[in-house]
């Protein structure tokens, strides 16, 4: 008798009794309990009364795993995947997939007509990865696809170039789409913080919605082919209607309003919150932003994290998207406010974006412009001059990074600016007013060195040849070249505009002209030997 039955114990067992009537192939009983114990290999306890034995695991259930083996996908990779939770992205997988591949790299070159070469920038351009050499990577639709291509460039229709531009643009859209739909099928349930009761509950939830993807999957691949081909008819539709447009009213179709949205306090925000509500936070942004530039007229050009670019070909728009957008945000509890800068003018367009110095204005206006304002360039400003519907708060010049100093203008409604002023708009403008003062006390003190330094150069002109000296300023040590303000301690070439480098301190003092220039002139001549020789040379 084996061990694994002498270790049942089993009275009812007719191998553990002596019965006369057993088979004598069969061993005898074990007389005493050592020799059970003895014929027992520790290694294979089983039984009743013993450790629960390993027991392979059955086949997965559910709709997703019938739908991934009627795809013909190994029963170790569906448990595989069954185990990470990741049945659902492997369906998209499997579903995806294209037909079989048979061509390799120097097969594809044969078939189309086209170069390696040219292949494999192709390729790149679609955001895909090359295959290496010997792979077969490519199937007949691929054969069928670049071989169209290939035709059309040998006519010229479209030369090379373009080609490769529309297959960066058209795989950079294609892949973000991709991603997006992987992200949704992916986002799990966030179980932290939750009891037994709660996470039983949550999984329930999250099998029930996998039964339900199993039935919707099959149709989900020709569902947004049908869909993108559509909304791209609709796109190049409405695309090629407004340059028509445009171009009949006699605009320069280079000229744009580029607007950036852009949300406050973001970075703190992002370290006080977890990750999922930061995903909340940021799918709530870009809803309200698609959503406000699309219906005002406007285009998404990208979202860049916590901002949003945005351009619209004409000046009211865009000043009706920049409010709606800093009203719509106050007024979201869920979010912080936004703040907005516009500038207008010539742009390049390329491959759905915009380049230039108008989109460098916008984006360095954003970063002046206080929570929920806007802040627009002279430019726009001038565009919506008499419009009644809106109202402006000049802020005078502002030194703009890697720009220079140019007039900057609050934009704002004209029902708004008839109400009365708010403590926080009064202290933004003391703000203002304040900056504006020191700006102008630094400009004022630097001039007036200057001019101290042209008159001391000329009275000292027919004296040079003898008793060759250095001005006063060069003697202390400063260098009016550099822009380096001896009073106030501001470098002013350095593009550190006290203007621009955040409200002050209530307890930042501007200096006192009076007593930092009265020190030097109380001095006087005493203090310098060479300005009291100067000064007995000219009276004598």
């Amino acid at each position: 008798m084996s061990g694994r039955h002498a270790d049942s114990g089993d009275p009812d067992d007719p191998t553990t009794s002596p019965d006369p009537t057993a088979s004598p192939g069969l061993p005898e009983p074990p007389e005493s309990s050592e020799t059970v114990e003895e014929s027992v290999e520790p290694t294979e306890p089983t039984g009743p009364t013993g450790p629960p034995a390993e027991v392979e695991a059955g086949p997965v259930l559910g709709g997703l795993a019938d739908l991934l083996r009627a795809e013909g996908v190994p029963e170790a990779e569906i448990a595989e995947a069954d185990r990470n939770n990741h049945l659902s992205l492997l369906v998209i997988e499997r579903l995806a997939r294209p037909e079989r591949s048979v061509y390799d790299l120097h097969e594809m070159a044969v078939a189309t007509g086209l170069t390696p070469e040219v292949i494999s920038r192709m390729w790149r351009s679609l955001g895909l990865t090359v295959p290496r050499v010997g792979d077969r990577a490519f199937n007949e639709a691929d054969v069928e696809l670049l071989s169209t291509v290939g035709r059309l460039v040998e006519t010229e229709v479209i030369d090379q170039d373009l080609t490769m531009q529309m297959a960066r643009v058209i795989g950079s859209s294609l892949s973000r789409v991709a991603n997006a739909l992987v992200d949704a099928v992916e986002a799990g349930d966030d179980t932290d913080g939750l009891d037994d009761e709660e996470v039983l509950a949550s999984v329930a939830e999250r099998e029930a919605r996998a039964e339900e993807f199993a039935v919707l999957a099959p149709l989900l691949v020709p569902t947004l082919l049908e869909i993108m081909g559509l909304v791209w008819r609709r796109h190049l539709q409405a695309a090629a209607r407004a340059r028509v447009a445009r171009e009949q009213a006699g605009a320069d179709p280079s000229h744009v309003v580029v607007g950036f949205a852009d949300l406050v306090g973001f970075t703190a925000l992002s370290q006080q919150i977890g990750p999922h509500e930061l995903a909340d936070v940021v799918e709530r942004f870009e809803t309200l932003a698609y959503d406000t530039i699309g219906h005002l007229g406007g285009r998404v050009v990208k979202m860049i994290g916590d901002e949003v670019m945005f351009a619209v070909p004409h000046e009211r728009a865009a000043a009706e998207i920049a409010l709606s957008l800093a009203e719509r945000y106050a007024a979201d509890d869920d979010l912080p406010d936004v703040r907005v800068g516009l500038a207008s003018g010539p742009v390049l367009q390329r491959e759905a974006d915009v380049f230039g110095p108008v989109v460098n204005m916008a984006s360095r206006l954003v970063t002046l412009a206080f929570p929920a304002t806007v802040l627009c360039s002279a430019e726009v400003r001038q565009a919506l001059e008499g419009d009644v519907d809106f109202a402006w708060r000049d802020i005078g010049n502002r030194k703009v990074k890697d720009i220079g100093k140019v007039p900057l203008h609050v934009l704002r409604r004209a029902e708004a600016a008839a109400e009365p002023r708010s403590n926080k708009e009064k202290a933004e403008d003391k703000w203002a007013e304040r900056q504006e003062a020191r700006v102008a006390e630094i400009d004022e003190r630097r001039a007036g060195r200057r001019r101290r330094s042209r008159r001391e150069s000329r009275d000292d002109a027919p004296s040079l040849e003898a008793a060759p000296s250095t001005s006063d300023d060069q003697a202390s040590g400063h260098d009016l070249t550099s822009g380096d303000d001896p009073a106030s301690g501001d470098d002013l070439t350095s593009g550190d505009d006290p203007a621009s480098s955040g409200p002050l301190a209530p307890d930042l003092q501007v200096p006192d002209p009076v007593s930092s220039e009265g020190a030097e002139s109380a001095a006087g001549p005493a203090a310098d030997p060479s300005r009291r020789d100067r000064s007995r040379g000219r009276r004598s």
